[in-house]
């Protein structure tokens, strides 16, 4: 390959509009089977009559492909119904389809020089917004690219597609994105953005876990690795004042499922709390376990009145039950978790608490409480992957009705080790618990929330919750102005800062979330808030 000699043109003859037939075929056929074989190994597009084929040549030869076409129905429309509803706010969207390089010029210039044809067509056409089906063989790419998924995967069998899509005014970022890689692929270095991160989880984590993590994985049966386990269960017991805890491999979901199923072998009513997200998973959670409850829902971002929730606790009978979040993450809300276990306890009634963003991140105290949840990462600063459930008695009686995994019975009885765990993620969590000064770190994430909280007030953006009942390791932004949370996070991204506004309930409210959770400095804040501005 000559790369002077490589040319990027629109096919026009008839002999190049055969090749691109013929490179239709086998992308799309022979390597990845989304369209079935045929003698005359030749794919014509469903849409070619419409299709301007942006091509590059080397010679008399069509080495690769990329057409855009904006007339709807786009292909996508067929794949993915309400295609528009996933999409971000946009005037004029395009397709762009049949992204197609013969495997000997991947590694070169081609694929650039098909964008940067490609996307210098947008101002013209006032396109705002590109949307394509990128093969999950390749996702890895399309993100270095700047392509963001939406929406379920499409396809079938071995051809799956990811609908992604990129704003045209990425251009610059995209192309130098793809200059970096070729230079990278031609010096054999990998490419690495440094980051930011501002997300509840996953948490940086220090070198010792690190390295704890990195160690060769060993037999779960082994005494060792009991000794660790002991030692995680017992700095977790340390930091929440519960009694007893059971680690298990999985999610924090996962945890609240097997409390879920607790609660649902009470036959008498309980009520689930929600004033967020993730009030309203438990009460979907207790409603999949067949649990009898009702709901007590108040709207997103106000606090629970006590007179209240009081009122609720006391019209359950004895023998009843109370589920709710500590820390509700979608709002920064902090729920009364002493209060209600007080008020609850002096009813006799059983009290679940989903304290997975709570603790580490703030003083929890969950003693009084029957079951309690929490995660491995999040504000303990280890590796996502393991969830806790920690509980009041010592014994609790299986239930053979469910699955054994999901059985907190189950994993007491095999003194925490039921099925294949994790050495390695049990080591990061032991180690994480012994090294980090817990009362330090409450008082630091506090500080740095009332800095944030005094430069956000100066700023386009309102926090959504403020006083004794906001938690510092969380804050929900709303734009004063009207503007897009999803396009402030892009911009974010784009210099280096991540944060929360992906996940469906933040998109819906148009909300923007800065997690305190790594502890950042003021200095790094600074730069944060430079940037939203």
């Amino acid at each position: 390959m000559n790369i002077n000699e490589l040319k990027c043109k629109i096919a026009d003859t008839v002999e190049e509009i055969e090749q691109v037939h013929r490179l239709n075929y086998r992308t799309f056929v022979e390597e990845i089977p989304q369209h079935p074989p045929n003698p005359e190994r030749r794919l014509v597009d469903k849409f070619h009559a419409e299709n301007a084929y942006l091509i590059i040549k080397d010679g008399g030869r069509v080495v690769g492909m990329f057409a855009m076409r904006d007339k709807r129905p786009f292909s996508l429309d067929s794949k993915l119904p309400e295609l528009d509803r996933h999409l971000p706010k946009c005037m004029h969207p395009v397709e762009a389809r049949l992204l197609a390089v013969e495997p000997e010029y991947r590694s070169g210039p081609v694929l650039r020089m098909l964008m940067d044809n490609a996307f210098e067509q947008a101002p013209l056409h006032g396109w705002d917004l590109v949307v394509i089906s990128a093969t999950t063989r390749q996702l890895r790419l399309y993100r270095h690219l700047g392509f963001e998924p939406f929406g379920p995967l499409v396809g079938h069998g071995e051809a799956l597609f990811q609908p992604m899509f990129v704003r045209p005014k990425r251009v610059g970022t995209v192309l130098s994105t793809l200059s970096t890689l070729d230079k990278a692929a031609a010096s054999g270095t990998e490419l690495h953005k440094k980051v930011i991160s501002f997300l509840p989880g996953p948490v940086t984590v220090t070198p010792r876990v690190l390295a704890a993590m990195s160690v060769q994985p060993f037999s779960h049966r082994s005494a060792l690795f009991q000794d660790i386990l002991d030692e995680a269960r017992r700095g977790i017991q340390s930091l929440t004042n519960a009694a007893h805890c059971q680690i298990i491999p999985g999610s924090g979901t996962l945890a609240n499922d097997i409390v879920s199923l607790q609660l649902a072998r009470h036959h008498t009513p309980g009520l689930v709390l929600a004033n967020g997200e993730f009030g309203c998973r438990l009460s979907a959670q207790a409603r999949r376990a067949g649990a009898n409850f009702t709901t007590l829902e108040i709207p997103w971002g106000q606090e629970f009145q006590k007179e209240s929730i009081h009122s609720a606790l006391d019209a359950l009978p004895e023998g009843g039950w109370v589920w709710f979040v500590h820390h509700e993450t979608s709002t920064g809300i902090v729920n009364p978790l002493s209060e209600i276990i007080q008020h609850a306890s002096e009813k006799r009634l059983t009290v679940a608490v989903d304290a997975i963003s709570a603790v580490g991140n703030i003083p929890v105290d969950v003693s009084g409480a029957d079951f309690a949840t929490a995660v491995s990462g999040k504000g303990l600063c280890g590796y996502p992957g393991l969830g806790i459930v920690m509980h009041k008695e010592a014994t609790i009686e299986q239930r053979l009705d469910i699955p054994s995994y999901m059985d907190l019975g189950y994993w007491i009885k095999q003194n925490g080790v039921g099925f294949t765990h994790s050495s390695n993620l049990i080591a990061a969590l032991a180690t994480t618990l012994g090294e980090k000064n817990y009362e330090e770190r409450f008082h630091v994430i506090a500080a740095r929330d009332r800095w944030l909280r005094e430069a956000l007030s100066r700023s386009r953006f309102s926090v959504l919750t403020s006083g004794p009942g906001a938690c510092p390791a969380v804050l929900t932004l709303i734009p004063r102005t009207g503007a897009n949370a999803w396009e402030t996070g892009l911009a974010l991204e784009e210099a280096g800062f991540i944060l929360s506004y992906r996940s469906n309930y933040l998109r819906e409210r148009n909300w923007l979330q800065i997690s305190l959770m790594a502890a950042p400095s003021e200095e790094t804040l600074a730069t944060l808030v430079e940037a939203l501005g």
